[in-house]
C-alpha cells in the first residue's frame, strides 16, 4: 500500500505522464562536455547517487513501471518542485515490490540539488564519463557486489566499506546505520535477512529523515546475492 498526500500523488502522476512523452538527450555515443559546469556536475551526481539505477541512464526510464522517466521533468516542474521532490521524497511505500522516491535531504547538499536540477532542466543530456560503474560478472559474487554497492548509491549513505557515520539528524540513532561490525552481523545473521531489508528498505520515508529506498522490483535476485556476498566480506 502506498501512502501519499493528494498533492504528492498528483506530482507522481505528472512525472509518469511526462515520462511517456520524453525525448532523447543530446550528445554522441561517448557524450559531450556541456558548457554549463552545473549541468555536467548534475550528470555525474545523477550517477553517483544511484538515480540512474531507478530512473534509467540519463533518466530514460525502463527499469520499473513504478518509476517514471525524467526526460521532460525539467520543463514539467518548477525549480522549487524539483528541489522538494529530491529533498523530501514522494511519500511512503509499504509494499517492497513498489519502489518509491526516498528522502535525500539530510544526505545531499544544496549545491548538489541545484546541479541535479540544472541537469534535469537541460533535458538530461549524455555527458562524457557520467556513466554508472561497470559490474564485473565473471570475477565472483563479492566483486560484483562491491561494484553494485557503488553503482546503486549504497556508498553515499552507508559509507565506504559500509562503515556508516553519515548524519541523519532526526533519526533515532542520529546517523545512517553501518553495514559492518558486530551489531550488524548479530541483527542480520542470515543471507535472507539481509536480502529482505534491501528489498523492503525503510518505511520511515518521511522528511526530514533520510529513508532507504525499496529496492524490490529494481534489484534482481542475482544482484541481491552479489551485494550480500560483498557485505559479508566487510569487518
Amino acid at each position: 500500500m502506498r501512502r501519499v498526500t493528494a498533492a504528492v500523488a498528483l506530482v507522481v502522476l505528472g512525472l509518469i505522464s511526462i515520462g511517456v512523452v520524453a525525448g532523447c538527450g543530446g550528445g554522441d555515443e561517448k557524450g559531450t562536455n556541456p558548457s554549463d559546469p552545473h549541468v555536467a556536475m548534475g550528470a555525474h551526481l545523477f550517477v553517483q547517487f544511484g538515480c540512474s539505477a531507478c530512473h534509467g541512464e540519463q533518466g530514460q526510464g525502463g527499469v520499473s513501471s513504478d518509476v517514471p522517466a525524467l526526460k521532460a521533468a525539467g520543463t514539467g516542474f518548477s525549480v522549487a518542485q524539483l528541489r522538494q521532490i529530491i529533498d523530501g521524497g514522494l511519500g511512503e511505500s509499504e509494499n517492497p515490490q513498489k519502489p518509491y522516491m526516498p528522502v535525500w535531504g539530510p544526505v545531499i547538499s544544496d549545491s548538489q540539488v541545484n546541479d541535479l536540477v540544472a541537469y534535469l532542466q537541460a533535458g538530461l543530456p549524455q555527458v562524457e564519463d557520467a556513466t554508472p560503474v561497470a559490474v564485473p560478472r565473471d570475477q565472483g559474487a563479492a566483486v560484483a557486489g562491491a561494484a553494485l554497492y557503488v553503482r546503486d548509491g549504497c556508498i553515499n549513505c552507508h559509507g565506504p566499506s559500509g562503515l556508516g557515520g553519515v548524519p541523519n539528524p532526526l533519526s533515532e540513532d542520529k546517523t545512517i546505520p553501518s553495514l559492518s561490525g558486530q551489531d550488524f552481523r548479530d541483527e542480520f545473521n542470515t543471507d535472507q535477512k539481509i536480502k529482505d531489508v534491501i528489498r523492503s528498505g525503510s518505511v520511515i520515508g518521511k522528511p526530514p529523515i533520510t529513508s532507504m529506498p525499496h529496492w524490490g522490483g529494481i534489484i534482481p535476485d542475482e544482484d541481491l546475492d552479489a551485494l550480500v556476498a560483498y557485505l559479508k566480506t566487510l569487518q
